[in-house]
């Protein structure tokens, strides 16, 4: 399905390191989330309304926070596809770190809220009658939410991107806390007991706990964190690989933003080489890590005697 997906609403979704084909992909992955969201926050409201359940309802509140984090997310893939100007240089890739700062910011309200609501909800309960339509809305909203969780994780994969990854992190959380309110309402259902407020509260601190460790994991490239080994070796294999390079050292990398790595480094070639010909590999190094890598890549040339 996300292949096909792809297909339909991306051209060329294969070619990965087209800034273009990276934004119609965050924009595919944004806007089926909003539209999904939607559907089951009137389903679940209406369902949670007629069942007299707080759980049922706020889990329904909870997918309109995820519809406005799919917009947000949305806003951020717009924003960061702008090209560099004067005032930003670099571009604009970081306002996509933003976007999945402020889903992660988002998924912490709503575990407050809901936390504020099935507290009430325990010290002045009241009747819930969960029948057959509730059940089904519920059964429904976990096989899409299932399904949304491996969407955007697939693509979050597939174009680098923390603000996809953080959406499909709140997905697998929504999974969780539907399934608990569909237990809670089987049980009472069944057995005669209402644990609508505890199951409620048991959702909002597992919410609040995954809005935290989102909003670090979000956080960190904003601040500026080390590269991933990963990247460093991919650099210093590309650029070793030359027969004529003796070492590197000083390797630098910036992040601008998912696929917008600025990158500096020294290179040691003998100081015997030709100065033309050590020049003419650095920049032919320089080319091959943009081409192939998209990282945009500063050389110093160092001298050293080979016997060194």
């Amino acid at each position: 399905m996300t292949k096909i997906l792809l297909k339909i609403f991306v051209k060329n979704y294969k070619d990965i390191n087209n800034p273009e084909v990276r934004t119609k992909t965050g924009n595919l992955a944004s806007w089926t989330g909003i539209l999904l969201n939607l559907i089951l926050v009137v389903g679940k409201v209406v369902g949670g309304l007629i069942a007299g359940s707080v759980s049922v309802v706020a889990d329904g509140l909870n997918n309109l926070m995820d519809a406005a984090g799919s917009v947000i997310t949305l806003i951020g893939f717009k924003l960061s596809s702008k090209k560099a100007d004067k005032e930003h240089p670099f571009g604009h890739g970081r306002y996509e770190y933003i976007a999945g700062l402020a889903v992660a910011v988002l998924v912490l309200i709503v575990g407050i809220e809901l936390g504020k609501s099935s507290i009430s909800k325990i010290l002045y309960p009241t009747g819930v009658s969960y029948g057959l339509p509730t059940l089904l809305i519920l059964i429904v909203s976990i096989l899409i939410k299932i399904w949304m969780g491996y969407f955007s994780n697939t693509l979050g994969k597939r174009i680098k991107s923390t603000a996809l990854t953080a959406v499909a992190v709140d997905s697998r959380n929504d999974v969780i806390a539907t399934a608990a309110v569909f237990i809670t309402a089987l049980i009472s259902k069944f057995f005669d007991v209402n644990l609508d407020g505890l199951a409620g509260l048991g959702v909002a601190i597992f919410i609040i706990y995954n809005g935290i460790i989102l909003i670090q994991e979000t956080l960190s490239p904003i601040l500026g964190e080390s590269p991933s080994q990963d990247v460093v070796d991919e650099i210093t294999k590309k650029i070793t690989s030359h027969k004529c390079v003796l070492g590197i050292h000083d390797l630098i990398i910036h992040d601008y933003g998912p696929g917008k790595q600025y990158a500096s480094a020294h290179v040691e070639l003998s100081s015997k080489l030709d100065p033309v010909v050590s020049h003419d590999l650095i920049d032919k190094i320089e080319k091959q890590l943009l081409e192939e890598n998209n990282i945009h890549i500063v050389i110093h040339y160092d001298p050293v005697e080979e016997d060194m």
